[in-house]
Formats: structure tokens, sequence, C-alpha cells
């Protein structure tokens, strides 16, 4: 039987993947059978670890990691250059990097309030979180085209779709990437080309599990959400997963939420 999110022959560049859901949607392509696999991340160290680990578990997928930052036209540029020096095509993008200010309480929304913060704060939620995926999409696009064929997924946040306290320029740029990618879709579906978006909630991932790990603060959590759980980096690589197979080809410009209920419980 045709198993319709096999991803034989296919090459995917995968931002911030050296942790958390980054690394599980690379080990997801890599089990379903991804020709090559680019490893993103800020950090060169936990780049190589992860492409490291999945070259070691999946023999038949090809894993290089490609130290750059999505915030940096010309990084992503010099970035997508080399894979494709090296693999020759990058049939699917997953814009996966971003971050919430970068330490474990911006994350739990516990940073200042719009009023508090100044214009020059701005440029770290806004470089990462919506110039990413648009240095990105835009470097790997003219080989998409050329090939006729391609897959863009673009991780945002319930922050961008209900907005949230103390996350108002964060929420900003998620909600811009939204937006991005449903005018993208309109652009490059005559490509055979679909970009989507996966939006997600409280994950367990390195990031929060100072506070995931709290009894006290993880039941204040999960009174948002009606699936009594955190997400784990699983769930968001089973949707990412789908939206990067040919079983999702006549899916485009959507906005799949994977939050426990978080977005309606509000």
């Amino acid at each position: 039987m045709r198993n319709i999110l096999d991803l034989s022959g296919k090459v995917a560049l995968i931002t911030g993947a050296g942790q958390g859901v980054g690394k599980q949607i690379a080990l997801h392509f890599a089990e379903y059978n991804a020709r090559g696999i680019i490893i993103n991340d800020f950090n060169g160290e936990r780049a190589e670890e992860t492409a490291r680990q999945i070259s070691e578990e999946y023999k038949d997928t090809e894993v290089i990691a490609a130290q750059a930052d999505v915030s940096n036209w010309d990084s992503v540029r010099n970035m997508v250059d080399k894979a494709l020096d090296r693999f020759g095509t990058i049939d699917i993008l997953v814009n996966n990097a971003g971050n919430a200010g970068g330490t474990v309480q911006d994350v739990m929304g516990m940073q200042k309030t719009f009023l508090e913060t100044l214009p020059e704060e701005w440029e770290k939620w806004i470089g990462v979180n919506y110039y990413g995926p648009m240095y990105t999409s835009r470097a790997v696009l003219p080989s998409m085209v050329q090939n006729q064929y391609g897959k863009i997924v673009n991780i945002i946040s319930d922050a961008g779709r209900v907005g949230e306290p103390k996350l108002v320029v964060y929420s900003g740029a998620k909600a811009g990437t939204a937006g991005f990618t449903r005018g993208l879709a309109r652009e490059v579906s005559r490509y055979n080309i679909t970009a989507n978006c996966v939006a997600l909630s409280t994950m367990n991932t390195p990031g929060v599990a100072e506070f995931t790990n709290n009894e006290e603060i993880l039941k204040k959590v999960l009174k948002k959400y009606p699936i009594k759980r955190v997400g784990e980096p699983e769930d968001a690589a089973n949707a990412v997963l789908f939206l990067s197979s040919d079983a999702s080809s006549w899916i485009t410009g959507q906005t799949y939420p994977v939050n426990g209920g978080y977005s309606f419980n509000q």
C-alpha cells in the first residue's frame, strides 16, 4: 500500500532544528524517508548534534548542519546557496525558528507590557519571527519555481491568532507571518507550491520545561486547555509532516492549530 506521507526523494530545510519541535520535525522527515535534510540552527553545536543523531539512526537520509541567523538576509542566502550546491534542490521548507524574546520567562509571557517597551527592543521579536520566514522563503523559492514543486510550512503561535498580553510585538510578528503565508500561497500556487502555517501553543520543549515541570504553574497553564496537557514536539511534527507531504497537495494558504483546544477556550 502506498504511504501518502512518504518523503522519498525529497530534500527539506528546517530552521531552528537543533532542539525541540524543529528537531522532532527533522526526525519525522528522516523516518518518512526524506532524501536529504538541512538542519539549521543559530547555535552551530546544536545543529551538528541533531545532524549527527539523525545520520546515525537513519542511514539512508543525508543530513547536514547549517549554522545561520535567519534574521539576516546574507546569512540565509549563503546557507541556501550551500544547500542547493549540495543537494541540487530544496523541496520542503519548514520555518520553525522563532522566539518570544529569548528567555524562559519571556516564553511564558512574563515580560514587559507594550507600553514598557521601546522600538529598539522590538527587533529581536520581529527579526526571527517575521523576517526569518520571508528571507528563507525568498531564498528557496527560485529553486521551487524552477522545479514546479514545493512545500512551505511556517510555524506560528496562537499568540498571533488570539493575541497575548505582554507578548504584543511577538503576537504581531506571528500574525504577520500568517498573513504573509496566505498572500504567498496565492502567488505561488500556479507553480505547484503550497504554503501553510501550523499554529502552536504551549509545547513541552527545553524553553518552557522550567515551568511545565512545576506542578503549581502547570495547573494554572492547563486551565486554558480542554485537552489537559501541554503539547509534545511529536504533536507539532505530525501536522508538519502532513503539510509537507503529497497528502496535502490540495491544501494551501491555511493555518492548522495544534494547541489542545487553546484558541477556542479563551
